[in-house]
């Protein structure tokens, strides 16, 4: 099995993050600044440096002040329609 954070779907799940990022007029540094982290964090994470775990996924979501299961079915839908 390959590594997730080398995959399509990892790529789009990180594209869709910095969509919505960008949507709600956020730049790294103020959306690492609300999760309390560096702003290496976030840049890491939107370059596929880094693995976003399902409850930093979920806080990130919040921070961004979208729903974290509406944007998980959006992927979901992407991913089976991108396999065919």
């Amino acid at each position: 099995m390959r590594k997730s954070i080398t995959s399509k779907e990892y790529r789009a799940v990180t594209a869709e993050l910095v969509r919505l990022r960008k949507q709600a007029g956020l730049t790294q540094l103020e959306l690492a600044d609300r999760l309390g982290r560096e702003q290496s964090f976030v840049w890491r994470i939107e370059k596929g440096e880094r693995r976003l775990d399902v409850l930093e996924f979920f806080w990130v979501c919040e921070q961004l002040g979208v729903n974290a299961p509406q944007v998980y079915r959006k992927l979901c839908k992407h991913f089976s329609t991108a396999d065919g």
